[in-house]
């Protein structure tokens, strides 16, 4: 697995996203509850960014529709959605906040 260095753990906000594109591949990279998420930046409903929806502990909501996607394993946690969205392994190296965050863009298992 070779993971690609995205940016430092401090550029992405607490409880909150950071969009990135990586080699064609839009990302949204998720801060919450001590951990960072990396997953599909596009809900499988109604391609729009998730990027831009809400995240409540290691959920994210849709802004558009309401749907909800588990950030660990991206499968859809409330209607109109059914299918799940790929999450990707992501890599904290470092410590604090200028830690550096890497995605290996390979879909996690």
């Amino acid at each position: 697995m070779t993971a690609i260095d995205i940016c430092a753990l401090g550029d992405i906000p607490e409880g909150g996203c950071l969009a990135v594109t990586i080699e064609e591949t839009p990302l949204a990279l998720v801060r919450t509850e001590g951990e960072v998420f990396a997953i599909f930046d596009r809900c499988s409903h109604a391609d729009v960014a998730l990027s831009e929806g809400d995240v409540t502990g290691c959920e994210i909501e849709c802004w558009l529709h309401g749907s909800s996607f588990d950030l660990r394993t991206g499968e859809p946690l409330s209607l109109p959605a059914t299918v799940p969205v790929p999450v990707y392994p992501v890599i904290v190296s470092g410590d604090g906040e200028a830690a550096r965050v890497s995605v290996a863009l390979t879909s996690a298992p």
